[in-house]
């Protein structure tokens, strides 16, 4: 069974950062690439970075180009979402998902206000 669990989110002033950590449990962690949601009120549910398996290779959305990072540690079976320099625009619900299956976490809540 897939387990996802997100931490590290909460409520930050505008330019400052946090760390999302996504655990993951029930499939080969390894072996699969991963990317990171958002969903902001009233707004449809958006991919912002993806990581291969290896973390060779990462992509992301405009919007967070140049100040989100998002990396995973395999032995761990954990994958990161490091954001720098957040706007208020950041604020979301942010989640972590498997390339390839279904399963969802529950999120963790990023709120960037002065």
């Amino acid at each position: 069974q897939v387990h996802l669990v997100e931490s590290g989110g909460g409520l930050v002033q505008p330019g400052g950062s946090l760390r999302l950590s996504c655990t993951a449990s029930g499939f080969t962690f390894s072996s699969h690439p991963m990317s990171w949601y958002r969903q902001a009120p009233g707004k449809e549910r958006e991919q912002v970075a993806f990581i291969t398996s290896t973390g060779a290779i990462t992509n992301y959305a405009d919007s967070v180009k140049g100040r989100f990072t998002i990396s995973r540690d395999n032995a761990q079976n954990t994958l990161y979402l490091q954001m720098n320099n957040l706007k208020p625009e950041d604020t979301a619900v942010y989640y972590c998902k498997t390339f390839g299956l279904p399963d969802w976490g529950q999120g963790t809540q990023v709120t960037v206000s002065s």
